[in-house]
């Protein structure tokens, strides 16, 4: 039940800042499926603020640099935001190697920006295994959630299931609309963005091979065509239009109950993986059909089907 003690809680990590979102975040990744993070998770599920948007790409494309430009512009319009970068793993400790200062450039002292880093592991989607309850947790905290991924490629479109809005950043010289669509790329982004694009012909050249992959693909949504733009995080250029590009999304996103649909289908998708993770094939089957109904989060649906698979 949504409310109760979980919602004291959610409100106690409002309340407490940077070092109880962080305690907070520590305590759901070490006991998933306790009794108080149920509630919590229960609680921060109901009182959803945040616009999630999902940046990913592959390495080296400037993600952070164009993530770290756009914080700095939504923090001067007085918006808080909360940030997740998953990093690839340590083979040795299974911990993140780069680490959120690295990754993201922020104010320490700035109470309106919170950036977690979280290792990816074993999971081949890009996204850590706990990045859902952190991104549930810190939308019903902040203006604006970001996740940036690890990289892209077909099993990467995880991310797919935690963001709202994708934004899909590709590189000048980074192939042609036929290696896109081997890759599956065009499926994934609800907006694209060609990087660097002070290398102005090879950027117009790589936003017309996509523009040419959306096509083929027909990956646009009903009501919605992906814009291709290109943009320069160390010049400053369109990210005025990467940033309006962004909200228009959103605003789509808003109508005719998209936003509420499209977050129902993540969460019944994560909640099939999650237990795929813990059980296997064998458990999903034993399960049978899964589904959520309305107020049900899938963490405590989880929990619920772990208890009844270890009996």
């Amino acid at each position: 039940m949504i409310g109760g003690a979980g919602a004291l809680a959610l409100e106690e990590v409002r309340r407490g800042g940077k070092l109880a979102l962080a305690a907070a975040l520590a305590r759901l990744e070490q006991r998933p499926d306790a009794p108080e993070s149920l509630a919590l998770l229960d609680a921060a599920h109901g009182a959803a603020r945040a616009h999630v948007i999902g940046v990913t790409g592959p390495p080296g494309v400037g993600k952070s640099t164009l993530l770290g430009t756009l914080i700095g512009r939504w923090r001067g319009q007085a918006r808080s935001v909360g940030a997740v970068a998953v990093d690839p793993s340590s083979r040795r400790s299974g911990g993140a190697l780069l680490g959120d200062r690295l990754r993201l450039a922020t104010d320490p002292d700035d109470t309106g920006v919170f950036v977690r880093s979280m290792a990816a592991r074993d999971r081949l989607g890009g996204l850590a295994e706990q990045t859902a309850a952190a991104v549930v947790l810190m939308r019903a905290i902040y203006d604006l959630v970001v996740v940036e991924t690890v990289g892209v490629g077909q099993s990467e479109a995880e991310v797919a299931d935690t963001a709202d809005t994708i934004v899909l950043c590709l590189q000048p010289g980074s192939g042609d609309s036929l290696q896109f669509m081997k890759a599956g790329i065009a499926e994934i982004p609800d907006i694209a963005v060609v990087t660097k694009a002070d290398m102005t012909e090879a950027a117009q050249r790589a936003a017309a091979d996509f523009t040419a992959a959306l096509d083929l693909a027909a990956a646009a949504a009903a009501g919605w065509r992906v814009p291709v733009l290109t943009v320069s995080a160390a010049r400053g250029l369109n990210l005025d239009r990467l940033s309006g590009a962004i909200g228009d999304h959103w605003g789509w996103l808003a109508g005719d109950g998209r936003l509420a649909a499209r977050r129902h289908q993540q969460a019944e998708r994560w909640l099939k993986e999650a237990v795929r993770d813990r059980f296997g094939r064998e458990g999903l089957r034993r399960v049978g059909e899964l589904s959520l109904v309305a107020e049900q989060t899938p963490f405590r649906r989880l929990a619920e089907i772990s208890a009844a698979l270890s009996a």
